[in-house]
Parts: structure tokens; C-alpha cells; sequence
């Protein structure tokens, strides 16, 4: 399995620059309750690759999973890679790092 981790300052070039799909894999309760501005939520918990494809083909940015502290996002990672999507890239500080250094929260 290869994964990527990315940090806090890659990620929000690659928000503001529109080249990076933050897909962030936490529960529903724990998105609506904040998340970082520009994600999108696919929680881990109702996996669904064949979803999961047809979001990264028709949106066409690289797709970057995340999650609370970086756990289920690794997951995430094995379970598109072995569904056969070439997904290999996460935000290893996730929301636990955005939240700590005060960048913006939606909610």
C-alpha cells in the first residue's frame, strides 16, 4: 500500500489553488459538527467505491482523504486502493492540526 502524507500548508495551497478534493472520511455527526472549508464528506463507515470513482472522475481534482487525526484516512486509502482506485494521498495532521492552528472551520 503506498501512502503520501501531506501537511497542513500543502493541503490549504492545494484547497486555495482548486488542484486538491479534500474528501474527508469522518462519521456525518462528526462533518456537520466542523470541517474544513471545501471538504466533502464520504464517511469510511458506508464506504462506497464505485461512489467514491464516479466523485474523483467528475470532479477531476486529486483526490486527498481526511479525518479527525489521520487513522481513517490511512484506511481509506487501503480501501480505494483495493477497490483499484489510485488513490494514495491524506492529510496525516487532518482536522485535529487545522482545528489547533486556527484555520477556518465550517460547521
Amino acid at each position: 500500500m503506498k501512502v503520501v502524507d501531506l501537511d497542513r500548508e500543502t493541503v490549504k495551497q492545494g484547497l486555495a489553488d482548486g488542484s486538491l478534493l479534500l474528501i474527508d472520511v469522518r462519521e456525518d455527526h462528526e462533518f456537520a459538527r466542523g470541517r474544513i472549508p471545501g471538504s466533502i464528506s464520504h464517511p469510511l463507515s458506508s464506504f462506497d467505491p464505485e461512489a467514491l470513482k464516479g466523485l474523483i472522475v467528475a470532479d477531476g481534482r486529486r483526490p486527498v482523504f481526511s479525518c479527525a487525526s489521520g487513522v481513517r484516512s490511512v484506511h481509506a486509502i487501503a480501501a480505494a486502493q483495493q477497490s483499484g482506485l489510485d488513490v494514495s494521498e491524506h492529510y496525516a495532521g487532518a482536522f485535529k492540526d487545522w482545528y489547533a492552528a486556527g484555520e477556518p472551520v465550517e460547521s
